[in-house]
């Protein structure tokens, strides 16, 4: 039955009450006495009462799902509103549960090209760094040398200086390639990776502890290099934003073959702020993979970001 069919005749089932009533033992005198007013008035009550109840549920099911409208979230997954019957409301409500269905995989594919090629543009700007300016900054290196070493002793000292910072420009050059394209994780594994990225803060005077628990299962390429750019970003946002000084960044096996990735600092936490470009994107790497992200306040303060990956997510190329 319609909305319109089940409004209409609720309606018309009180109001062929009420005149049932009228026209039977209920009578009303000109003028309308005291006793007649009180038996209208509780009859008008109770035709508004059941009239208000018999609406609140028949369009209880269009108030769900305009709740679920309200709150979905392309990045935040969350239950369909449930369809049942055959009416418009539940018509509607397998049409929007099928609208997300086909936004959030055309956005997982667009998500998936984004990536990709933010991948491979990381890639080929640090290969150019490496290639052109840590080479150059190389021989810019051994002129000052090869100058130093023959230069009166007041110039020389200049040279060293200029030495030292060219030699500083270089490490961090090469540190910046490294950050853009993660050649220990292709090399070494996601372990060493993590070591690695652990060791690379202390720069910014942060103390990582990194707790990786043997025998992981085998992750596929793209759940790897999510795995290592999420706790890049959570080390970024610790280190740059929260004011921590310490990270705990644990890795370890859930049972069903799951993987959960845990970095938990000591900062200030988010302090209720919306979420910026590195939130976003970390959740975007989540949804490429099917794996389950919160970020929250840590047990003892401080912010915790979780990652837990699906056993169940095929192999794929790395993004």
């Amino acid at each position: 039955m319609s909305l319109y069919w089940r409004i209409f005749l609720l309606n018309a089932a009180v109001l062929v009450v009420a005149a049932g009533l009228l026209l039977g033992p209920v009578t009303v005198s000109t003028p309308v006495l005291a006793g007649e007013a009180l038996v209208l008035g509780c009859g008008l009550a109770a035709m508004l009462v059941a009239n208000a109840a018999l609406l609140r549920v028949g369009l209880a099911p269009l108030a769900r799902l305009n709740r679920a409208m309200a709150t979905a979230d392309l990045l935040a997954p969350a239950d369909r509103p449930e369809a049942t019957g055959r009416d418009e409301i539940a018509e509607l409500t397998r049409a929007f549960n099928t609208m997300l269905d086909r936004l959030e995989a055309e956005r997982a594919a667009s998500t998936g090209r984004v990536l990709s090629a933010l991948e491979e543009e990381r890639r080929r700007i640090a290969q150019e760094l490496h290639d052109e300016i840590g080479q150059t900054l190389t021989a810019v290196l051994l002129q000052l040398k090869h100058a130093a070493d023959r230069t009166p002793e007041p110039v020389r000292g200049d040279l060293r200086q200029a030495q030292e910072t060219t030699r500083a420009s270089l490490d961090e050059i090469r540190r910046i390639a490294r950050r853009l394209r993660p050649g220990v994780l292709e090399e070494l594994g996601l372990h060493s990776a993590l070591r690695s990225l652990a060791a690379e803060f202390t720069a910014f005077r942060l103390s990582v502890g990194a707790h990786i628990t043997p025998g992981l299962p085998v992750l596929d390429p793209a759940t790897e290099l999510v795995l290592y750019r999420v706790a890049q970003e959570a080390l970024t946002n610790a280190a740059r934003h929260a004011g921590a000084r310490r990270v705990e960044l644990h890795l370890r096996a859930l049972p069903g073959g799951n993987t959960v990735l845990l970095v938990r600092d000591d900062g200030r936490g988010t302090g209720g702020a919306p979420p910026g470009a590195g939130i976003q994107g970390m959740r975007e790497r989540a949804l490429l993979i099917g794996a389950a992200l919160t970020i929250g306040p840590g047990p003892g303060g401080g912010t915790e970001v979780r990652l837990t990956t699906t056993a169940a997510h095929p192999g794929g190329p790395r993004p």
